[in-house]
C-alpha cells in the first residue's frame, strides 16, 4: 500500500520536524520523547507498571529526585507520554507563585486547564462530551434506533444515575455537569461554556449558569480534591484508564514564608495519605524535586510524618526506582553522545540524510568538550544548550556544503538571556 506508506513517512517527517524545532528553541518537545530518551529504561518500566496498577482502580504516586541538569522535566514529560499512549488522560503543572503548593484550588485549576489526551490538549470539554456520547451509545445499543426526544430522556435518566455517586462526593460538580448537558441540548452555548469554566475552577462565571445549576462560589481549598476525584470518575467512565498528574518543581515551595511552606507540605501529605487510603482511584501522581527539597532544612524534613513516608532507604550504589523516590543520575558525556546520535537520526528523518563525514562521533566529543569548558566541565548542566547548538550545526551543514564544523564551531556562550538562572549559577564565566 504505497499511499499508506507515504502517509506514514509524512507523519514521521512532520513529527521529526516538531522535535527539531523544539530543540532549536531549547525546550522539551511536546511529543516523540521516546526517540530522545537515553538511560532511563528501568525507570520507564517502573512507571508503566504503576500505571497498569492504577488502571485497575487503585491510586499511586512517585517522586522524582535529581539535581539541576539530571533531566527531571524531560523524565516527567516522557512519563506522561507513556501514560497517554496507554490510555490515560494527563496533566502537567509547575509549582510557581501562580500555582503554589499551599493553594490546592490553584493547583486544581492548573490540572484541569492542562488536561491532555492523545487527541489533543485542553481536553475537559472533549472528555465530558465523550462521557455523554458513551451513555447515548450504550442506550442505542440496548434499545436499537431511538427517536431524538426519547433518546434525550433516557440519556438524562442514565446521566442522573451516573452523577449520583459523583454527587455523594461533590454535589456541585454533578450539578455543573448536568447543567452543561442540558444547556448543550438546547444550544445555549454560553451557559454550557460557563459550566465548563466553573468545573475548571474559574472564579468568575455567568450568573445564568449558577442560577440554573444551583451552585454558589467556586472550587476552594476544601473541595479541590473531591472535585478532582469526581473529574477522574468522569474520565474513567468516558473510556480512559485514569488520570496521570505531574507536579513539577516542588522545590519552589522552599522559597515561601514558613507558614505557607508548612501549609504546602501539609497539602502534599494529604495527597500522599489519600493515595495510601486509595481515596483517589484511577489517579497517578508524579512529583519532582531537587535534593534540597527532600533533605534541606526548608524541605519536607520540616514535616517529619511526610519525610518518613518519602525518604530513601540507603544508597549502596545500586539504584532502586521501585522506591517512592526515583533518583535520576546526572547527565554524563556518554549519555550526551547517545542523545546527539539520536538527534542526528531525527534530523535526517526531518530534512534528509546528515553528512556523517562532518558530523561524526569525533566532532560530537570535541563539541561536548568545547561547550562544557564554559561550565567548568559540568556536563550535567548543558544538555539543553548543547542540543540547541548541535541543531544549529546540523542546519549549517545542511545549508552549506563548504561548512566544516570541526574548524568553524566555537562555543561563545551566547548572551546572558540564553541561559536559565540555574545554568548561569554554575557557569564559570564572567559576563
Amino acid at each position: 500500500m504505497p499511499g499508506l506508506e507515504r502517509e506514514r513517512e509524512s507523519d514521521l517527517r512532520l513529527a521529526s520536524v516538531g522535535i527539531i524545532n523544539a530543540l532549536r528553541r531549547g525546550t522539551v518537545p511536546a511529543s516523540g520523547l521516546e526517540r530522545l530518551a537515553v538511560g532511563i529504561d528501568a525507570e520507564e518500566r517502573v512507571i508503566a507498571g504503576q500505571l497498569d496498577y492504577v488502571a485497575t482502580g487503585r491510586s499511586d504516586l512517585k517522586f522524582v529526585r535529581g539535581d539541576y541538569g539530571s533531566g527531571k522535566t524531560f523524565f516527567v514529560c516522557r512519563a506522561l507520554e507513556i501514560a497517554r499512549s496507554s490510555g490515560f488522560v494527563t496533566s502537567h503543572l509547575v509549582i510557581s507563585p501562580d500555582t503554589p503548593l499551599h493553594k490546592l484550588a490553584s493547583m486544581y485549576g492548573a490540572i484541569i486547564g492542562g488536561l491532555r489526551t492523545e487527541a489533543g490538549e485542553r481536553a475537559l470539554k472533549s472528555i465530558i462530551d465523550s462521557w455523554i456520547y458513551r451513555v447515548e451509545e450504550r442506550l442505542i445499543a440496548v434499545g436499537g434506533d431511538e427517536d431524538e426526544e426519547k433518546l434525550e430522556q433516557e440519556t438524562s435518566a442514565e446521566i442522573e444515575s451516573l452523577l449520583l455517586r459523583i454527587s455523594e462526593e461533590n454535589s456541585g460538580l454533578a450539578a455543573a455537569v448536568r447543567t452543561y448537558y442540558h444547556a448543550n441540548n438546547r444550544c445555549d452555548f454560553a451557559v454550557a461554556q460557563a459550566a465548563l469554566g466553573w468545573i475548571a475552577g474559574e472564579g468568575t462565571v455567568g450568573r445564568a449558569f449558577k442560577s440554573e445549576a444551583g451552585v454558589k462560589g467556586a472550587v476552594d481549598e476544601g473541595t479541590a480534591l473531591p472535585f478532582l476525584r469526581g473529574i477522574t470518575r468522569i474520565i474513567v467512565q468516558a473510556g480512559y484508564r485514569g488520570l496521570a498528574i505531574a507536579i513539577d518543581e516542588t522545590e519552589t515551595a522552599q522559597g515561601s514564608s514558613r507558614p505557607l511552606r508548612e501549609k504546602g507540605y501539609v497539602n502534599l501529605r494529604r495527597i500522599v495519605d489519600a493515595v495510601d487510603r486509595n481515596e483517589s482511584p484511577h489517579t497517578f501522581f508524579l512529583f519532582t524535586g531537587t535534593p534540597s527539597f527532600f533533605e534541606g532544612s526548608k524541605g519536607i524534613r520540616s514535616l517529619p510524618p511526610l519525610y518518613d513516608r518519602l525518604q530513601l532507604i540507603g544508597d549502596d550504589g545500586f539504584a532502586n526506582p521501585l522506591q517512592t523516590q526515583i533518583v535520576l543520575a546526572r547527565f554524563d558525556e556518554k549519555r550526551l553522545e547517545a542523545v546527539a546520535s539520536k538527534v542526528v537520526e531525527i534530523y535526517g528523518e526531518a530534512y534528509g540524510e546528515v553528512d556523517r563525514s562532518r558530523v561524526n562521533l569525533r566532532f560530537i566529543r570535541a563539541m561536548i568538550t568545547r561547550v562544557t569548558s564554559r561550565f567548568g566541565g559540568r556536563v550535567d548542566v548543558i544538555p539543553r544548550i548543547f542540543l540547541r547548538e548541535f541543531v544549529d550545526i546540523l542546519d549549517k551543514c545542511a545549508l552549506h556544503e563548504e561548512y566544516d564544523p570541526m574548524q568553524k564551531y566555537r562555543f561563545e556562550g551566547g548572551s546572558e538571556t540564553d541561559v536559565t538562572e540555574e545554568e548561569r549559577a554554575v557557569m564559570e564565566v564572567a559576563w
